[in-house]
């Protein structure tokens, strides 16, 4: 159908639509059956109209659930308003379902509004097995009765007009659809799959065009749900990427040129992505026989005279630490990303959570010092992963960052970055050696020591993890490896005066304050504007360095009456009967504040492998102050 023809009509049905802020869109199927590629469209094409978006992808455990199984539900959140998004949300508005047992399994996970629009894929109704058709039936039919808008849909039936493969084409039809319950734009639709599909043939694009047409017409003929989310006008260029792209694009921007990694979930997109783009800018991308070799591959290219980065998650983590001290030991840069999952042990591979900080700063046998730090959201992907490499050269030392499922796979606009030659280290001095320069010259105050690399004139000398003297002796004298120990301590201490008091989000004191870390900044600072709107003098305090931490965070604590973290990782609740506050089990920043600041602190957490919403931190807020 003609672009022009389409386009008016596309606005004729802007017309009768209801003007919404925001709506929460889940697009759920079996897995294989592109509702993630769905999603990540339909997200992609209402932000290059101006709208807020943040996406959520809801990934199964396992790699190929059984069809039609309530636990193997995957596919894509999107939250879209007027305004920024910073998180996927509370429950959803509007789902499309390809078939009833996934939607059972977000009905069970309570992530749909009571009266939450649906859209079903219909063709259950007809099977030739009685028992899908009456499941089918049973959940529909407990659907209506329960209250929700229920829509049936022949996905199957339309896509066969346009496609052979319904399986995979369904996705294109679902997104047509929804461009038109949402009034988006049909020529930015058209573009956003020809991007999608680029790498394919004319053929698949052109195909996968007309069942987004087919989808569009469908709605327009038989759904009489429409609804318009103002967008403001964009002014200046944007990226819609996940935090994994985020990180990787963060690499290159850093002049980092190694990446050693081993795949594990759910870091494995960002080296992948690397090595899609990274030999173009002269970075490489060396993929090692198992975690502890990349870990110590990259510690050889930074002593070499670059700076390394190796990406994990946290099992992987766990296994390079014994290589995080060699290069604490040795004082070699060294940036090591962690986006964190559930565990422990294998955990939950694809789900969130937030359980790695502990062993981020403390995970050692004996004092390695690191400097900790966490992302917030999919821009500081970028620009934090900048920051550690400057770090860790500066101070010599190994600089950790924390990301986490959530922000792996969900996506957010933000403004293109514009490349700064400030975001690039100098180079790495390799002049003469002064004569009887130490390789370990470190300076009495700070710890600090000039950088020798192999080759430098002069600089000759014999790298050891064992312990050593200045001049890299290998030396069991009781006062050298104290005072080696001190001086390096020192780093952390002289890279801390450098840090500011992180900003709190409301009134400077109050009745509560909530703090976080990581990922949860967006929910939190939502939840605590909502209770603020009641009148109630709540703020909260995001901490972005974990360790070492600012100076002026007691002092802020100090000024609220009482003070609770909000984390996604596990704490004892006192309403259980074996819990008091004599064996209480803290949340991880919970713990460390408490330490670090000698502050009654309490703590709320959520390990359901899932983003914390906004409405249970609020929730969490509220019952704190009554």
């Amino acid at each position: 159908m003609p672009s022009k023809k389409r386009r008016g009509r596309s606005a004729a049905s802007k017309s009768s639509a209801v003007t919404v802020e925001e709506h929460v869109v889940e697009i759920i199927s079996d897995s294989g059956e592109g509702a993630q590629k769905c999603g990540q469209s339909f997200g992609s094409i209402a932000a290059r109209m101006g709208n807020g978006i943040w996406t959520v992808e809801v990934i199964p455990a396992e790699i190929q659930p059984p069809a039609r199984s309530v636990e193997g539900a995957s596919g894509n959140r999107v939250r879209l308003g007027s305004h920024d998004v910073t998180n996927g949300g509370d429950q959803a508005d509007l789902v499309v379902a390809f078939n009833e047992q996934v939607l059972l399994g977000r009905l069970r996970a309570k992530e749909l509004k009571p009266d939450c629009i649906v859209l079903l894929e219909s063709k259950w109704r007809t099977s030739a097995d009685p028992e899908v058709v009456a499941s089918y039936t049973r959940v529909h039919d407990e659907l209506v009765a329960s209250g929700y808008r229920v829509y049936e849909i022949p996905m199957e039936v339309e896509c066969l007009k346009c496609a052979a493969d319904t399986q995979r084409g369904k996705n294109m039809f679902v997104l047509g659809v929804l461009c038109n319950v949402y009034s988006l734009d049909m020529e930015l639709a058209r573009e956003q799959v020809t991007f999608t599909f680029a790498k394919k043939t004319q053929r698949v694009i052109a195909t996968n065009q007309r069942l987004l047409e087919a989808g569009w017409d469908w709605a327009e003929a038989n759904l009489d749900v429409r609804f318009r989310i103002p967008a403001s006008p964009v002014s200046e260029s944007r990226i819609v990427v996940n935090g994994n792209t985020s990180l990787a694009l963060g690499v290159m921007a850093s002049g980092m040129e190694i990446c050693a990694m081993y795949p594990i979930t759910p870091a494995t997109s960002a080296s992948h992505y690397l090595s899609d783009v990274f030999e173009k800018v002269g970075g490489v991308v060396h993929q090692a026989e198992d975690e502890i070799a990349a870990c110590s591959f990259a510690i050889g290219a930074s002593y070499a005279g670059k700076c390394a980065v190796t990406i994990t998650s946290g099992p992987g983590y766990s296994l390079k630490q014994e290589a995080i001290g060699m290069a604490a030991m040795a004082e070699i840069p060294l940036v090591v990303v962690n986006v964190q999952r559930g565990g422990p042990a294998t955990g939950q591979p694809t789900k969130a959570e937030q359980g790695d900080l502990l062993s981020a700063c403390f995970g050692t046998h004996g004092d390695a010092p690191k400097v900790v730090m966490a992302v917030t959201d999919i821009e500081d992907c970028f620009y934090s992963v900048i920051t550690a490499r400057k770090i860790a050269e500066t101070f010599n030392t190994v600089v950790v960052l924390l990301s986490d499922a959530s922000l792996a796979t969900a996506q957010q606009p933000f403004p293109r970055p514009q490349f700064s030659e400030a975001w690039l280290a100098p180079p790495v001095d390799q002049s003469p050696v002064a004569e009887g320069a130490k390789p370990y010259d470190w300076d009495p105050r700070t710890g600090l020591s000039r950088r020798f690399v192999p080759g430098q004139p002069g600089g000759m000398h014999t790298l050891t993890g064992l312990a050593h003297d200045s001049m890299s002796h290998v030396a069991y004298d009781p006062q050298v490896n104290q005072e080696a120990i001190r001086l390096r301590s020192l780093k952390l201490a002289a890279f801390q005066k450098t840090l500011k008091t992180p900003k709190v989000f409301g009134d400077e004191e109050g009745e509560l304050l909530v703090v976080g870390w990581g990922s949860t900044r967006g929910a939190i600072e939502e939840a605590v504007g909502r209770v603020r709107q009641d009148g109630h003098r709540v703020s909260s305090l995001h901490i972005r360095f974990l360790q070492p931490m600012a100076s002026g965070i007691k002092d802020v604590l100090q000024r609220f009456k009482r003070v609770v973290t909000v984390e996604n990782n596990w704490c004892d609740s006192l309403q259980d009967e074996l819990i008091d506050q004599e064996n209480r089990r803290y949340s991880n920043l919970a713990w460390m504040l408490r330490a670090r600041c000698l502050v009654d602190i309490d703590c709320w957490g959520e390990t359901r492998g899932q983003p914390i919403k906004p409405g249970s931190v609020e929730r969490v807020i509220r019952e704190r102050l009554n």
